[in-house]
């Protein structure tokens, strides 16, 4: 990679401080560490954020996740994307200007070091990884791409997600043109003679935006956006449960470096065509789990009662261990606890009866599928 953007762990700053830390704390949010940095997990509580996300937008932070680029020389795109498709199963070669995939970031084992979203930007790829571990991706990017390709981080740009039904017609109002934006397409947009860079993606399993800005100016965006009626500032609690019925997983919890994109049910991250070819690194390792099959699968769990399971709480046939929950909670949804868990992929079917144990008591389990709830996003009239 280029030396004059070489970019180290070390550059990561003792103390890492949102943009919008003082926004949050005006706005009333409660904020407790995470992935470095001090966030709000809620304003007036998780499951009033949930529902009004559900039924309205809301505002989330995400300026703790990594917004990168990777870029050939002299913008040469077909350079980039062999370096990325060196490292990542996806297709990114085909990508279109503007058009986003999800995709995987795979150790030599064939576990996964990250999930993330990859963007043809139209002069270089942008890079959106999670904040818990973007400075080991950022270590394994400069590791491993080569010496031409110039990787950026772009630590002066907040990130802002518009989440909800109302996303789309509050976002447009505030800035003409990004209605025309289709799920997992992207594009420059300017407001108050401010570049924005935004994507029309979300975690949350409904409509919703994510708009990068420089960081600056955040709080002013922040506020034209809670100024509408229909937008309120959300935290990490709601996000999470949003998260959990939407069936995505986690890093950290539902993914992680020994885990493989087979057992975790992201087959559609693996390019057909490039399953096949290789080229990737961990292709091998993963090739073998397609060929031959893997112990476990993540499932959906609907657990009777009112209690939910936790990350880490056992799972059993009989008195056999046969899996461990990986998240876990309360859908306010749904009426009932759901969580994702790894199973014993004899016992992965839909419909099986199961049983989960916390706090000492059996609680009744059923394997069904994911999303809980159905995902909600634009593609278009």
């Amino acid at each position: 990679m280029s030396e004059d953007t070489e970019i180290h762990p070390d550059d990561m700053p003792e103390e890492q401080v949102l943009p919008l830390d003082a926004w949050h704390r005006e706005q009333g949010g409660r904020m407790v560490p995470f992935a470095g940095y001090e966030m709000p997990i809620q304003y007036e509580g998780i499951v009033a954020e949930h529902e009004w996300t559900r039924g309205s937008t809301s505002l989330f932070d995400v300026s703790h996740m990594g917004q990168l680029s990777v870029e050939g020389p002299d913008g040469d795109m077909t350079a980039a994307a062999q370096a990325l498709e060196a490292l990542l199963p996806g297709d990114i070669s085909s990508l279109g200007e503007g058009r986003m995939r999800y995709s995987l970031l795979i150790n030599e084992e064939g576990g996964i070091l990250d999930d993330l979203i990859v963007t043809n930007a139209g002069s270089h790829y942008a890079l959106v990884v999670n904040g818990a571990c973007k400075w080991d991706d950022i270590a394994h990017l400069r590791e491993h791409l080569p010496d031409e390709i110039t990787l950026t981080h772009y630590q002066d740009q907040a990130l802002l997600a518009l989440q909800g039904p109302k996303a789309g017609a509050v976002l447009d109002e505030l800035i003409p043109g990004t209605g025309k934006l289709v799920f997992m397409t992207a594009g420059m947009f300017e407001w108050n003679g401010i570049p924005l860079w935004v994507s029309r993606a979300g975690y949350t399993g409904e409509d919703g935006f994510e708009i990068s800005i420089p960081a600056d100016h955040a709080g002013a965006l922040a506020n034209a956006l809670v100024a509408d009626e229909r937008v309120k500032p959300a935290g990490l609690g709601a996000r999470d449960s949003l998260r959990l019925e939407a069936g995505l997983p986690l890093y950290g919890h539902d993914l992680d470096d020994v885990t493989d994109p087979v057992s975790a049910g992201l087959l559609f991250a693996l390019t057909k065509s490039r399953r096949e070819s290789g080229g990737w690194m961990g292709h091998g390792p993963v090739a073998e789990k397609l060929a031959g099959g893997t112990q476990s699968k993540r499932v959906g769990l609907k657990i009777d009662g009112r209690l939910p399971a936790r990350e880490g709480s056992l799972v059993f046939v009989g008195d056999t261990e046969v899996g461990r929950v990986t998240s876990g909670g309360f859908s306010p949804t749904l009426g009932h606890p759901i969580a994702m868990a790894y199973i014993q992929k004899e016992h992965a079917s839909k419909d099986t009866a199961l049983q989960v144990e916390v706090r000492g008591k059996r609680l009744d389990a059923t394997v069904t599928p994911m999303p809980f709830v159905p995902q909600n996003y634009y593609r278009g009239e």
